[in-house]
């Protein structure tokens, strides 16, 4: 099953945060925090404008995105949890 956002959407995979600290301290869930970055699997054509053209999209597939910590509405995709949300949700794209 595929799913392609409507309109401004984006389809993110959230990065899972690490389970370990740095210092080598295992967390258990309670302790993890909800990830704030994920990966871009999926975008929408864009916004419709008033004058019946579609915005162009400023992120593309493969994109590592930074959002929220309550953005989007979580979705359950072959077992995955990802998050739909609107392109102005986002809050930045990380270099790579």
């Amino acid at each position: 099953m595929a799913v392609k956002p409507l309109e401004d959407r984006v389809l993110v995979k959230p990065i899972e945060a690490e389970s370990i600290t740095a210092s080598g301290i295992y967390l258990p869930e309670s302790a993890k925090e909800k990830p704030v970055q994920g990966k871009v699997v999926a975008t929408g054509p864009g916004k419709l404008l008033d004058n019946g053209q579609r915005a162009t999209m400023s992120i593309k597939k493969g994109n590592t995105v930074v959002y929220g910590k309550y953005a989007g509405t979580e979705v359950e995709i072959k077992g995955d949890k990802h998050l739909i949300m609107r392109e102005s949700e986002l809050l930045g794209v990380l270099d790579s």
